[in-house]
């Protein structure tokens, strides 16, 4: 599989540069992390990447805020399209950063 935490050669440098990198300090993942970590350790890597997909799905989003991202992107493609209608005109056009953020 693709997805091995080994590195390719093992030497003294990767020993000492290569570390293993976890959500458990930072809180926004961390229960995501550690129940995906839970259920992999579970069943295994090959069985658990099938079994535990959902739970690797869920901390991936978290980690990565794709879909928030794309949320974002589609409110804003949107508002511009109405300014360039003409739907949106002078003081409407700007919302405030709690509407238009993330």
């Amino acid at each position: 599989m693709a997805d091995q935490v080994s590195p390719f050669i093992r030497t003294i440098f990767t020993d000492i540069t290569g570390s293993m990198l976890s959500h458990q300090m930072l809180g926004r993942c961390a229960t995501h992390e550690m129940a995906m970590m839970d259920c992999i350790e579970a069943y295994g890597w090959d069985r658990g990447s099938r079994k535990c997909k959902p739970l690797i799905e869920e901390f991936k989003e978290c980690q990565t805020n794709t879909k928030q991202f794309k949320r974002f992107m589609a409110l804003r493609k949107e508002r511009d399209r109405q300014i360039a209608c003409g739907q949106l005109v002078g003081d409407n056009q700007y919302k405030s950063p709690r509407i238009d953020s993330f």
